[in-house]
């Protein structure tokens, strides 16, 4: 069912990181999971792999309200470090705002996929993992 092999979870909330960590590895479906406290981490992460594929997440699950860096700020930030990615990542805000503007406001970020309010329930992730799925296959293969 998928190609996506590891996912990137940021979030400060620790139920949440266990929870997620868990429904994630019951699906059997990926083998690498990063998880980070905040935004600034998580960007720092990425620039130190952003030339290596296979340890860039082909998916990133970012929460909007956390300490040091929050999802805005990540998000600002990741707009900027994008391009100096090896692959496009998908990213999905999974949050406790019901806000619509927050909702609003994401959607309006392009590498913002999704907006899914918490808690991130097992069907929820496989409809992540399907959906990013069949965006794999339709996405148009680069010749050398």
């Amino acid at each position: 069912m998928s190609k996506i092999k590891n996912i990137c979870v940021i979030d400060d909330d620790k139920i949440f990181q266990y929870l997620t960590h868990r429904v994630i590895t019951d699906t059997h479906l990926i083998k690498e999971i990063e998880i980070f406290s905040n935004g600034l981490d998580a960007l720092n992460y990425l620039e130190s792999v952003s030339l290596d594929k296979k340890k860039l997440p082909d998916i990133i699950l970012l929460d909007l309200f956390m300490p040091v860096m929050d999802g805005w700020g990540f998000l600002k930030k990741y707009v900027d470090l994008q391009s100096k990615l090896a692959k496009k990542i998908p990213i999905y805000i999974v949050s406790s705002s019901i806000d619509p503007i927050d909702i609003q406001k994401s959607k309006s970020i392009n590498s913002v996929i999704d907006f899914i309010v918490k808690p991130m329930t097992k069907e929820t992730f496989l409809q992540i993992v399907k959906k990013q799925s069949k965006q794999s296959k339709h996405s148009p293969k680069k010749l050398h």
